[in-house]
């Protein structure tokens, strides 16, 4: 199996936008959902354009220009969408982030002498 590329905190938040926004993941709607998904951390524009860049460059994501429309001046939308190998990379990451909760989780809730935030006995 070949390996695969990780995939970081901001590529899974801009991925995700991508996916939930569907049709409608162009670059300030990306932008609007990385923002509401990163909160309470600000996410600049320039991030996601260049994140988006990069993960175009691994193969995570392809974009392509929309037609032209007169409410933008003429102007295209580039518009992107999640490949095989993206989606691959964001299912992985998401298994390791759920497997440090579980490792967490008991701490967390107290089962090995100590509640989250108290200091070790």
């Amino acid at each position: 199996m070949p390996k695969s590329e990780s995939c970081g905190q901001f590529e899974q938040l801009v991925l995700t936008a991508i996916l939930t926004l569907h049709e409608q993941a162009y670059g300030v709607t990306i932008h609007k959902k990385v923002q509401h998904l990163a909160k309470p951390k600000n996410a600049t524009l320039g991030a996601v354009y260049v994140t988006l860049d990069r993960m175009e460059d691994k193969g995570f994501v392809s974009s392509w220009l929309s037609e032209p429309t007169p409410e933008r001046g003429g102007r295209s939308k580039r518009y992107y969408r999640v490949e095989a190998a993206g989606e691959r990379a964001l299912r992985e990451s998401t298994a390791t982030a759920r497997r440090i909760w579980d490792a967490l989780s008991d701490v967390m809730i107290g089962r090995r002498g100590r509640k989250w935030g108290e200091a070790w006995k």
